[in-house]
């Protein structure tokens, strides 16, 4: 195994400690328990956004915390959820009167700790689960789809509906709204090497890839022969618009995400494969995001992540947006 690592013990802590030396102007962490806050309150009351989940997947979700995304986010140790007593403590440290809308990816281990630290908490809260994964129904870490890169959009369409002063209801339902026109798919082709472990998490030939992998590298829909990238995002692809069955001349958002240990150069390649199957299908990609958002260690790979548009989506995507890896002003 080859990292940049002092102990095995520190990773995490060190990790925390650096990015928030980082990023100063935008955010804070707090230890013991952990979890990352917006530096500057809101001028005004408003619902608090709170995510959080494994470490291993950066930029996801700490990356996200600021101006018109999270107001908190707690990280659990690699690939392990957050304890309830974290939700707990970011919950009560970024209230500010309109309650908290917890925004969870869909694995057993992260929604019942997050059930359980909501039950600890005498604010207001909704709870939104996110299961854009298309691969499988049911796998190691959940019941029903996982929740994986369409996170990102939920969390950034809905934490500018926040900044507007909406209500905690009207967050959760525009929230479960986004969801519901988000569709992912993604595939590996290595495993990724948890540091504790010292070893990669699966084995994989040299010429196979994990089609429908989860972003723990959990098993996906088959392993098979790697193929051409063109072949490859066309069954993505088409596993993904069977789900979401967009209309033709449908406006979407084209989410291209590495899992960390794959150039850019490639996803921009997955980007280009990515369009010339939509094109002919009349599909408009009317917004686009490429990079490594969600991530999987240094896991080889990356998935396709798209969103129907309408006019309300469209808005609070663009709205203007300052984290430590999203930041844009329209």
């Amino acid at each position: 195994m080859k990292k940049f690592i002092n102990n095995v013990d520190d990773i995490l802590s060190e990790s925390l400690t650096g990015f928030a030396d980082a990023n100063t102007d935008i955010l804070e962490v707090k230890f013991k328990p952990d979890f990352i806050a917006r530096k500057s309150k809101p001028a005004k009351s408003k619902v608090a956004l709170i995510s959080g989940g494994g470490s291993g997947h950066e930029p996801l979700h700490g990356g996200f915390v600021g101006y018109g995304m999270l107001d908190a986010a707690c990280p659990g140790h690699i690939f392990s959820a957050p304890t309830p007593d974290q939700m707990e403590s970011a919950a009560n440290y970024v209230d500010s009167g309109k309650g908290i809308l917890f925004i969870v990816k869909n694995y057993s281990g992260d929604i019942m700790n997050f059930e359980m630290g909501t039950d600890m908490l005498d604010l207001e809260n909704q709870t939104i689960i996110v299961n854009d994964d298309v691969a499988v129904e049911d796998s190691t870490y959940t019941t029903g789809r996982r929740g994986v890169a369409g996170t990102i959009i939920v969390e950034k369409t809905v934490g500018s509906l926040a900044e507007t002063g909406a209500s905690l209801e009207e967050c959760k339902t525009f929230g479960e709204h986004v969801n519901k026109m988000t569709a992912s798919m993604g595939v590996a082709f290595t495993s990724c090497t948890v540091p504790a472990a010292g070893k990669p998490t699966f084995d994989i030939g040299i010429d196979e890839m994990e089609f429908g992998v989860g972003i723990h590298g959990e098993p996906g829909r088959k392993r098979e022969k790697i193929k051409t990238a063109d072949e490859i995002t066309s069954e993505l692809l088409g596993a993904i618009l069977e789900d979401l069955k967009p209309n033709h001349n449908q406006e979407v958002l084209l989410h291209i995400n590495g899992f960390g240990g794959t150039p850019l150069m490639e996803l921009y390649l997955l980007f280009n494969s990515s369009k010339k199957i939509l094109d002919q299908k009349n599909i408009k990609i009317s917004r686009s995001l490429v990079g490594n958002f969600t991530t999987s260690l240094d896991m080889a790979g990356g998935s396709i992540t798209i969103t129907k548009l309408d006019q309300k989506i469209i808005k609070h995507w663009d709205s203007p947006v300052h984290t430590p890896s999203l930041r844009w002003k329209m």
